[in-house]
């Protein structure tokens, strides 16, 4: 890994906060993300899955973590299984995680090679009443890839027919939610290898640069740093293609006049930045240019503050709607006599903004939370209104990412530059 290691005080924690809400007698297993193939032999860069890596620290593939709180025997109240190295694998591979190696990450005492999961989940599961299973419940996930922990939980509701099954996932999406001082430091990290980035950046855009060219320096920058990359495919999309939300092709020449949006951001040790900017690619905002940036920049300062502990999703982003429905009055884009006669359940705002204000963000970039949940104190979310004017071929989205306090919030991105004055200065330097 090239991450600074994360105390396990931190994965401690968390399967301690897990276990508070489990049943009696329950025994809950969480596994590794699989490698994913290309064609051929080839594979993807492995990524670890977020639930495990949350319980366990663990950033290897073919791990599996049991958590049984009632277990007989206090060794087997939390158990990672783990793929043994051999000779063959330590030279095409390198060498895996040691069992002492694993401890020390964890701090879970018992570690087991993978070839005796079967031999003590026998052991373990009839002593159990109900099993955890874990599921992908996200509201956005629309992937059909089958994944280790679908397979084993077919295979497991089928040798267990008469056990009782309970949904692990609802558990971590309240739990998750919320960050620990752990976890809000490795988003910090991320932010702030975000903004080398961006800094980088400021200074290399100029017209007849190539969007793609702009996503390697950010990549060099990301690396050099301690990254992985990108927590996210990186959207450079100058002009008109600013107007797409997931443009991603990043093929384009930034042509002189026009504004080049980013949505980039770094991953650190798992966790993500999620940062949207908008620069000129002459250097220098036109008049329009500038007035739609401060209408989205007035919207976004409105929206930071209704991210507050006792609000909720619901209420929050209405109120956004219509700080949004008034700057789009301003500038010209609708009418209140149109305003007036919209349909609620279609609101004429969404033309020009059609998309949320804030996501949850962490282990995943949108990360798990209920939006029937209220904000509460360490809840991470992102602040990303924007205006899009297909017809002029001008888009404005503004991005940071914001820890929710008990008396005021800090914004992770706070640093980097924002303000139309200071990255015209940057870039003109």
């Amino acid at each position: 890994m090239r991450y600074i290691p994360i105390s396990n005080q931190l994965f401690k924690q968390n399967r301690e906060n897990l276990k508070a809400m489990l049943k009696p007698k329950s025994i809950a297993v969480f596994h590794s993300a699989d490698i994913m193939p290309t064609s051929a032999d080839g594979t993807m860069v492995f990524k670890q899955h977020s639930d495990i890596f949350y319980l366990s620290g663990i950033d290897q593939e073919e791990s599996i973590l049991l958590i049984y709180p009632d277990a007989h025997s206090k060794s087997h109240k939390e158990i990672l299984f783990l793929r043994e190295t051999n000779e063959e694998i330590a030279v095409w591979e390198g060498e895996k995680l040691s069992k002492a190696q694993a401890t020390e990450i964890s701090g879970i005492t018992k570690i087991y090679w993978l070839q005796d999961f079967e031999k003590v989940w026998k052991e373990l599961v009839f002593e159990a009443e109900y099993i955890y299973l874990n599921t992908n419940e996200h509201i956005r996930n629309s992937s059909e890839t089958e994944t280790r922990e679908d397979r084993f939980r077919k295979q497991c509701m089928a040798k267990y027919p008469l056990h009782k099954y309970e949904r692990a996932a609802p558990l971590l999406h309240r739990l998750r939610a919320v960050k620990s001082e752990l976890e809000i430091a490795q988003l910090r990290k991320a932010c702030q290898i975000t903004e080398k980035g961006f800094r980088r950046i400021l200074s290399f855009i100029k017209p007849n640069v190539w969007e793609y060219e702009i996503e390697a320096e950010f990549i060099h920058e990301f690396i050099r740093n301690q990254s992985m990359g990108f927590a996210y495919t990186p959207i450079v999309a100058s002009g008109a293609s600013a107007c797409i939300l997931h443009y991603i092709e990043n093929n384009k020449i930034c042509k002189a006049g026009d504004v080049v949006l980013l949505d980039i951001g770094a991953e650190y040790a798992n966790y993500n930045a999620d940062m949207t900017r908008c620069v000129p690619v002459s250097g220098r905002f036109t008049p329009r240019q500038k007035q739609v940036y401060q209408a989205v920049l007035r919207v976004m300062k409105e929206a930071n503050q209704l991210l507050r502990v006792g609000n909720n999703w619901i209420d929050y982003h209405k109120e956004v709607g219509k700080i949004m429905e008034s700057e789009l009055v301003g500038l010209g884009l609708l009418q209140k006599h149109d305003i007036e006669k919209q349909d609620k359940e279609k609101p004429l705002y969404k033309k020009y903004f059609p998309h949320g204000t804030s996501h949850h963000l962490g282990l995943n970039v949108h990360d798990y939370g209920n939006k029937y949940h209220t904000f509460e104190a360490g809840m991470v979310f992102t602040c990303e209104p924007g205006i899009y004017i297909r017809e002029e071929g001008l888009g404005i989205r503004l991005e940071n990412d914001i820890v929710i306090g008990n008396a005021q919030n800090e914004d992770l991105m706070a640093t980097i530059p924002l303000e139309i004055e200071e990255i015209e200065e940057l870039m003109n330097k």
